[in-house]
């Protein structure tokens, strides 16, 4: 490795044993970076020197008015801020920084200036409570923390020494979005526009992203200033296709790294704009298109699904390619966004672990039922439990290499998740003799009935082609004569009435559109289904319903 940048040496000390790493593919001529560089400046100074310096970095929401922050005003304020978390805050290379906030302009300058200086950028979800918070902030041995005013409630009990959920490790809290004296923008105003960038390996420490975990402590996936811009190469490159004329918009958070690339490093890598704006639904989501002219958006399944019938309520003509991912696209919503938009959605699948997006597909590539197929720079194959090779059209175990993947910061579960080499994302899937990949279901997932193999998500997508049914989801219950039996959770549309006959209306859709075997032998009717922060569906809540 490359000598590092960092003062602080927690994050290179805690990177799990490089025999204990995934195979790299860095041969890639596209991936040829300098041993040194800072991402934050390969991302904004460089687009500024590339004449991008008047174009509309970020827009925002001011009072129901579009305001644009340009590529030339994000820069000096990104370096005016640096300069606080140096001066002020007396933070050193390879510090963690926690990151608290919404989808906004300052979460955005706070995150690039922590990238500037040089620091560990530790960024968490809006909805996380005192509890969750404290397993990060030691887990990671974080001692400050940059926080939108609004958010500060639960993350000052981790500072309460009379709070059960009390961090010794947090000594300073800096708030943004805040016209105090001492908040970030405060300080940052009277500040030098100019801000040397720390000179970080290509291989020090930048991220450590916490996964979303449904079960037991979240683990801190560490990335590389090269991985933050390996994500923005490969997959944008190849299969999004963007150009500094697009406008980005969407749902998913910065500190989840589906929006963290997809709604600011994918646009400021090629000099395009993006809108950030807080709690969107389905519908303000299709006004920020119509309002802000949007050409790219980013969401989850089931926004797009809820946003098909409000199509003919807004002017989307702007709009030219729609990205999903988060969780498994039913095959169904693809058709209806299809239907209503005359736009052929681009699914992907990615994972915190590997930071983005690695298998995808968009245009006349899309193959029916499909994710797509590797990302260039990526190889994926599906394996069995031996991790030996499947044969086309055998489900096996979804297993991916390429320039980034797997580094658990201090974490015995980095073996279970990197076996020879390879990322084991956790996910059943098959592949065609072409390369494509069909997913399945989570490993954990997949339900085993009477000796049949039954993906939930293909239950999933039958159920909602029929018109009682808004959302469900579907798992499997243990059953003493079956091992397992389907059982669907349904949330209706309005309309409908729950009750015996519409159960066996459902059942019976189900066994006329794929094999009978596969049918919700169960069905609960709820009013919601539990979802993630980032829009996926909570199986394993389900099992508690």
């Amino acid at each position: 490795m490359e000598q590092s940048a960092h003062v602080d040496t927690f994050a290179r000390d805690h990177l799990p044993p490089q025999d204990q790493w995934p195979v790299f593919l860095l041969d890639n001529p596209e991936l040829a970076y300098p041993a040194r560089f800072n991402c934050a400046t390969e991302l904004l100074d460089r687009t500024v020197e590339a004449g991008h310096g008047e174009r509309p970095a970020i827009w925002s929401d001011v009072n129901g008015v579009p305001h644009a922050t340009t590529y030339r005003e994000l820069l000096a304020l990104v370096n005016r801020s640096a300069h606080v978390l140096v001066d002020e805050m007396g933070l050193q290379p390879g510090n963690r920084v926690l990151l608290r906030g919404p989808n906004t302009l300052q979460m955005a300058v706070a995150a690039l200036a922590a990238l500037k200086v040089g620091l560990v950028l530790v960024p968490t979800m809006p909805l996380l409570r005192a509890k969750e918070l404290k397993q990060i902030i030691d887990k990671a041995h974080i001692s400050a923390a940059l926080c939108d005013k609004r958010l500060t409630e639960e993350l000052e009990r981790c500072r309460d020494p009379q709070n059960e959920y009390f961090c010794p490790d947090l000594k300073q809290i800096r708030l943004f979005h805040d016209d105090a004296a001492d908040s970030l923008e405060t300080l940052a105003a009277s500040k030098p526009d100019h801000f040397t960038a720390c000179d970080t390996a290509s291989d020090d420490v930048c991220l450590i992203a916490f996964t979303s975990g449904t079960t037991g402590l979240p683990k801190g996936c560490m990335h590389f200033h090269r991985d933050v811009l390996m994500m923005c190469d490969l997959f944008p490159r190849h299969v999004l296709k963007p150009t500094a004329s697009d406008v980005f918009c969407g749902t998913p958070p910065l500190a989840f790294t589906f929006g963290l690339g997809g709604l600011l490093c994918f646009p400021l890598r090629v000099g395009a704009s993006t809108v950030l704006i807080e709690k969107l639904t389905p519908e303000t989501l299709l006004q920020v298109v119509e309002r802000f002219h949007a050409t790219v958006m980013f969401t989850a399944p089931t926004f797009y699904r809820q946003m098909a019938p409000l199509l003919p309520r807004f002017d989307i003509a702007s709009l030219k390619k729609t990205v999903s991912a988060g969780e498994a696209l039913p095959d169904s919503t693809r058709r209806l966004w299809r239907e209503a938009s005359g736009i052929e959605m681009i699914d992907g699948i990615g994972g915190t672990e590997l930071i983005h997006i690695f298998i995808s597909a968009a245009g006349e590539a899309v193959r029916p039922h499909a994710i797509g197929r590797a990302v260039p720079g990526y190889h994926v194959q599906a394996v069995d439990d031996a991790m030996q090779p499947v044969a086309p059209g055998v489900i096996g175990k979804l297993a991916v290499r390429g320039p980034t993947g797997c580094r658990y910061l201090a974490d015995e579960r980095q073996t279970k998740f990197v076996r020879d080499g390879w990322n084991l994302p956790g996910d059943s899937v098959y592949l065609d003799e072409d390369g494509y990949v069909f997913y399945q279901a989570r490993a954990d997932d997949m339900i085993v009935s009477a000796g049949y193999n039954i993906s939930g998500p293909e239950v999933e997508s039958v159920l909602l082609q029929h018109d009682a049914v808004a959302e469900c989801g579907v798992i499997g219950v243990p059953d003493e004569t079956r091992g397992q039996i389907v059982k669907a959770f349904v949330v209706l549309n309005p309309g409908f009435t729950p009750g015996d006959k519409l159960v066996a209306q459902l059942q019976d859709y189900v066994k006329n559109n794929v094999a009978p075997y596969k049918y919700p032998r169960l069905i609960a009717f709820v009013d919601a289904l539990p979802r993630t922060e980032t829009g996926k569906l909570k199986r394993f809540a389900l099992r508690t319903l």
